[in-house]
């Protein structure tokens, strides 16, 4: 019997979710810059949902930016935020944030928030990033570009996406719906 319970204890351990966390901040305790430098308060955000992806120029995921904007234009008006933060972790983001907002706005029409060029792992990431790992675990963390952190209403991650779930994935897209 303790053979089981050695078991379940691992198993709850290594799939840590949000329902186990211990919140002390939630993500509309943040502040991130925007694209053209002005300060984003993230409790003009609060009681919406918030899909925040890491973005990257030079990536083979990049044409996911379409996908991203059609979902922004198809439930903005239902409470979704889409927020992209273009992070050069990867080493396939360009240098300024003129150049990203310029590269966004020309190649993929972009009007959904950008923030400025941002580490989104290790010790330089973001607080927010670092926020997302200590209350869902490892798998918040990106370990590409456009991983995707969905946030409910009440300021917590709902659910983490890899870079292989396209922003209009069915899987994505209802887990959006159920939660606006």
């Amino acid at each position: 019997m303790n053979k089981f319970l050695l078991i379940g204890t691992l198993i709850m351990f290594f799939f840590k979710n949000s329902a186990m966390a211990n919140y002390e901040k939630f993500f509309y305790d943040f502040k991130i810059k925007s694209i053209t430098g002005e300060i984003i308060d993230l409790k003009k955000y609060k009681n919406k949902v918030v899909l925040m992806v890491n973005t990257a120029s030079y990536c083979g995921f990049t044409n996911q930016y379409s996908d991203l904007q059609n979902l922004w234009d198809e439930y903005k008006s239902k409470g979704l935020i889409v927020l992209g933060v273009p992070s050069n972790s990867f080493n396939q983001e360009k240098n300024k944030n003129d150049e990203v907002k310029k590269f966004c706005e020309v190649n993929f029409n972009i009007n959904f928030p950008l923030t400025s060029i941002t580490d989104v792992k290790g010790n330089n990431a973001h607080e927010i990033f670092k926020w997302a790992k200590k209350n869902y675990g490892s798998s918040a963390v990106p370990k590409w570009n456009f991983h995707k952190i969905l946030i409910n209403k009440q300021g917590k991650i709902e659910d983490v996406f890899t870079s292989f779930t396209k922003p209009t994935s069915d899987k994505l897209i209802k887990k959006i719906e159920k939660i606006l």
